[in-house]
Formats: structure tokens, sequence, C-alpha cells
């Protein structure tokens, strides 16, 4: 969870921490190779949800249940 000052309180972003997979013993990372295209587009997607943190930090409120972030619904199941 991501606590951040603003309007007096603490946001309830959830984080964009990776910790692995409930129910898969396989690690994405080792299956995928190096030179694979998708590394690329993962990038750049990383990089643009990256530049949103901002915007995605000021429309959360100041209180309530932490959430899942942004980020992770954006990107989808890793």
């Amino acid at each position: 969870m991501i606590l951040t000052a603003g309007f007096g309180g603490v946001r309830m972003r959830g984080t964009d921490e990776v910790t692995g997979s409930l129910f898969s013993y396989v690690d994405l990372e080792e299956r995928i190779p190096v030179r694979h295209p998708l590394r690329k587009v993962r990038q750049i997607v990383n990089d643009a949800l990256a530049s949103l943190d901002a915007e995605f930090d000021r429309l959360y409120a100041a209180e309530g249940r932490p959430s899942i972030a942004p980020e992770r619904l954006a990107r989808g199941p890793a």
C-alpha cells in the first residue's frame, strides 16, 4: 500500500509490487526469451504507467480500505 499525504490525510492506494503467483510454480521471467518483443512492450507499458503515478495518486481517497494498484489493473495479470 502506498501511503501518501494529500488533502489532510493518507491515500489508500495499493502497491504495484510483484510478489509471485499464488498457484503458479513457473517463473514467467524464465520462460520468456530475453530478446522476445513482449519484453520491450512490457517496458513501454511500465514506463507509461509510471509517468501516470502522480495522476493515479491524486485520484485516491484519503481514507478507506487499501485498493489494488491501478497499474496492476491496467496491466492485467502478469
